[in-house]
């Protein structure tokens, strides 16, 4: 099957104390169907109403781990469409990659809330029209994005058909207590380096992310090179820690 030219957009998104518009930055693989969105780039100008042909296949909203690691290590996931035709979501969540980031709200625990992703999915959701699609949508998380769909299938919302969770703890005490047996399994100097870091609250120091670098090649991926899409997805969290090291 020929891969379909994606479309690429924001949508605006009201954040309510961000202080600043925002958007959310999206990217689908496929046809979505016959839905009429309205594409308005600015106040001032005219609104274009875009209307797509018709597709029976049910979309797959893909949501990225982190949080703030952004969509590029989920785009193996467009072989859905390309062998079975599937239409697929991506999007990066807001605070990460091409969406609005707010590094003026590092810390703030009242505001970086899973009910501000949950909003943000369902603003993604509405702009689409998915609700009214006769069969609905799919949606996948991995990770946290994982744990961001369990929060969000518990509410039962309207149109949503299926919940696939990847690599995504159903408890964040359990979480953390296998990573911390993990860590303990190390090479010392990466167990005493990431331990420590954790001790004292520095996240950034070099021992620290050596440590976390061999966790990962052990227990992340163990693939060698790694895929240029997570290395794409380390660099997000690397270059802004905003939402990560918040919540």
């Amino acid at each position: 099957m020929t891969m379909e030219r994606p479309l690429e957009g924001k949508i605006p998104f009201s954040v309510p104390g961000a202080g600043k518009a925002c958007e959310t930055w999206y990217k689908v693989i496929g046809n979505l169907g016959k839905l009429r969105i309205t594409l308005q780039p600015s106040p001032s100008l005219t609104p274009k109403t875009l209307i797509s042909t018709d597709s029976d296949s049910t979309p797959l909203i893909a949501a990225h781990g982190g949080p703030g690691a952004g969509h590029e290590y989920l785009l193996p996931l467009s072989d859905l469409h390309t062998k079975y035709a599937i239409p697929v979501i991506f999007y990066d969540q807001l605070g990460c990659g091409k969406s609005t980031r707010l590094p003026e709200k590092a810390g703030d625990e009242a505001f970086w809330t899973v009910q501000l992703f949950i909003s943000e999915l369902e603003n993604l959701v509405d702009y689409f029209g998915l609700r009214r699609r006769q069969h609905g949508f799919d949606f996948l998380g991995q990770s946290w994005g994982g744990m961001l769909g369990g929060a969000y299938a518990a509410q039962q919302p309207v149109g949503l058909r299926r919940l696939i969770l990847a690599d995504a703890p159903s408890s964040v005490p359990l979480f953390l207590e296998g990573v911390k047996a993990l860590v303990k399994k190390l090479p010392k100097e990466a167990c005493e380096a990431i331990e420590e870091g954790e001790r004292m609250g520095d996240f950034g120091g070099e021992k620290y992310k050596e440590g976390c670098l061999v966790f990962y090649r052990r227990h992340v991926c163990r693939v060698e090179p790694w895929p240029e899409e997570l290395v794409t997805a380390f660099g997000h969290l690397e270059e802004d820690t905003t939402v990560y090291l918040t919540m």
